[in-house]
């Protein structure tokens, strides 16, 4: 469950938190014509999401779980790395890159410029979402969806009236700690599942004996969550401890 809940949390969150960019743009350029083509971009974005969703629990070949995980392993690892990298000028990219689609002569281009952002945007956390998920071997996966989507909510209306208390950065990066640790299992439950589907030689057995207890369900794999959280966590208190130091030192050195 808490594999799923923190999941949906982290990724829910950035959905949210990009829609609420783009709504802001729209307002304070006086674009407010194009909000509808926002609203038509998260229906779809959210249906091809589900939809996506629906079509990878279904999946139950060894093989095609395998390769499933690997593609999600590194959209997930490449993503991650990425905002850490530009999380400082993301908020300005997204509004450039509206500013582009929104200022179409045309208001039929504007419109499908606008609703294929948010489509692309959105979209883009759901189908992560989705191939993470499938790689979740919980009896209480629905509940931690659902926790993960109210929490997510909760935090984005506390960034909406709060932002200034909440700091971004340091969640975005124990968040991102978290799904980076979690690629590792996914790696891991991938060469589990080739070995499954014999695809990795003569040794597929030895390989497939020795992984078992690693997996999700394994007798080790399922600690694997509370060992990812104990680490996020220590790391969130020494970052705190660091940025709390560095406000007391800035405050003496006025």
């Amino acid at each position: 469950m808490l594999n799923a809940l923190i999941i949906v949390f982290r990724e829910g969150f950035e959905a949210f938190l990009t829609v609420a960019i783009i709504f802001a743009f729209l307002r304070k350029t006086s674009r407010d014509w194009l909000r509808p083509a926002v609203y038509w971009g998260i229906v779809v974005s959210v249906a091809a999401s589900f939809g996506l969703g629906w079509l990878l629990r279904s999946v139950n070949q060894p093989k095609w779980e395998g390769i499933l995980g690997i593609v999600a392993a590194v959209l997930v690892a490449t993503f991650v790395i990425h905002v850490w990298r530009t999380s400082a000028t993301l908020k300005s990219e997204l509004e450039c890159n509206l500013d582009e689609y929104a200022s179409k002569t045309s208001r039929f281009l504007a419109l499908a410029g606008v609703f294929g952002f948010t489509v692309l945007m959105v979209t883009r956390e759901g189908m992560e979402t989705a191939l993470m998920l499938m790689q979740v071997r919980d009896p209480h996966f629905t509940l931690g969806c659902v926790l993960g989507v109210g929490a997510a909510a909760a935090m984005s209306w506390a960034w909406a009236h709060y932002g200034h208390r909440i700091n971004l950065k340091r969640f975005f990066q124990v968040t991102g700690l978290f799904l980076l640790m979690f690629t590792v299992q996914i790696v891991f439950y991938s060469i589990h599942e080739f070995s499954e589907a014999e695809l990795l030689g003569p040794r597929s057995e030895a390989i497939h004996s020795a992984t078992e207890p690693f997996s999700p369900v394994g007798v080790y794999g399922r600690w694997f969550t509370v060992v990812l959280v104990g680490i996020c966590a220590a790391w969130l208190a020494v970052a705190s401890l660091i940025d709390r130091n560095r406000r007391v030192v800035a405050v003496k050195s006025r």
